[in-house]
């Protein structure tokens, strides 16, 4: 409720949510949530230093809060507030470790499990891979892999594809009439980080909530796509766990899963849509409040460093192009027509 400013209400659209209903207590995400969630309250507050340590904490228990940073550094730039969420990236990476390296020194086959078995697996069922694999003949990037081989070009893509997002999200971020909140950045991150993703597990989608009410607070839009990603699971599970022939078939199921990724490519173009024009954003629309959420980046001017390409910058910020030389007048030139004027008027002074 701290986050949402004015629009308290909007907390409550995070706790009777039907996704959190559906996936609260599937697998252990709601913990790295509500400390990514509290990092950023921490944020919101200008508590730099707790908010690394709630992030670190976070991403130890699973990686995806360390995207947080990226808006943060993004907007650090626009707004010239390094120094902050230079504090905050380095108490992240201090907590992290001092939580990760007893069990790494001790136990490193087993704390590298996780690495190695992402790094080997293939594209799961709810993966935006997998929805091309059940509608079309095509086998995937990697369709003559042995037992347990890593997929080493959809690794690659799946990098590549991310990498492309985050580029568009920071080009977005920079080159924005006005500052985007840190909201809108950390959803359209965590967005594409999921949509890109080889892996979408349910209960992944409950680290889009709370980032989608605070950056589009639109609450029947949400609520569409909430229900929308909570009845995933309905054909999820008669796809997996039904009685012989009294199942759905594989496409009932990934064309549910290609309904929720379309709601979820929408709420991205909403949200730029509203960072591009600030004056359909809903936390900002009486210009009351800038940024709940962005603690020293809260009605703070911009203020981008020399360094940064003219391109990068907002339209506002940008110099104007110099004249070409053909048009700016010749100095010498300038100067000797005006004497030779002045000199033509002192003798027709003089003959008079």
């Amino acid at each position: 409720a701290s986050l949402a400013g004015r629009r308290v209400w909007d907390a409550a659209l995070v706790a009777a949510s039907p996704l959190v209903i559906f996936q609260i207590f599937t697998n252990f995400d709601a913990l790295p949530t509500a400390f990514a969630l509290g990092g950023l309250l921490a944020w919101a507050r200008r508590r730099p230093v707790l908010a690394g340590a709630l992030i670190g904490l976070g991403a130890a228990a699973k990686l995806y809060p360390v995207l947080f940073l990226v808006p943060l550094f993004v907007l650090g730039v626009r707004s010239g507030r390094l120094t902050e969420v230079a504090r905050t990236a380095a108490v992240t990476v201090a907590t992290w470790l001092l939580v990760n390296l007893p069990v790494m020194l001790l136990f490193p086959r087993g704390w590298s499990e996780f690495f190695r078995l992402n790094t080997r697996r293939g594209d799961d069922m709810d993966s935006l891979y997998n929805v091309v694999k059940s509608f079309t003949s095509w086998r995937g990037f990697d369709p003559a892999l042995g037992f347990w081989e890593p997929p080493t070009v959809l690794n690659s893509v799946v990098a590549v594809l991310f990498l492309l997002c985050c580029a568009a999200i920071v080009y977005v971020a920079l080159n924005a009439p006005v500052r985007p909140r840190v909201a809108q950045l950390t959803f359209l991150i965590v967005a594409a980080f999921l949509l890109t993703n080889k892996v979408w597990s349910p209960q992944f989608s409950l680290w889009l909530v709370p980032l989608a009410v605070l950056a589009l607070p639109h609450r029947r839009i949400l609520l569409a796509w909430m229900t929308i990603d909570a009845l995933v699971w309905v054909p999820r599970m008669y796809y997996l766990y039904s009685v012989p022939n009294r199942g759905l078939p594989e496409q009932w199921f990934t064309a549910a899963v290609l309904l929720r990724d379309i709601a979820v490519l929408l709420l991205c173009a909403l949200v730029v849509r509203q960072i591009y024009r600030p004056e359909e954003d809903l936390v900002r629309w009486d210009r009351r409040l800038d940024d709940p959420a962005g603690g020293v980046f809260d009605r703070v001017a911009d203020a981008p460093p020399g360094w940064l390409p003219e391109w990068l910058r907002p339209a506002w910020r940008r110099q104007p192009p110099a004249p070409p030389a053909a048009a700016q007048p010749d100095l010498a030139v300038a100067a000797t027509s005006a004497a030779a004027v002045s000199s033509e008027s002192g003798g027709a002074e003089a003959e008079k």
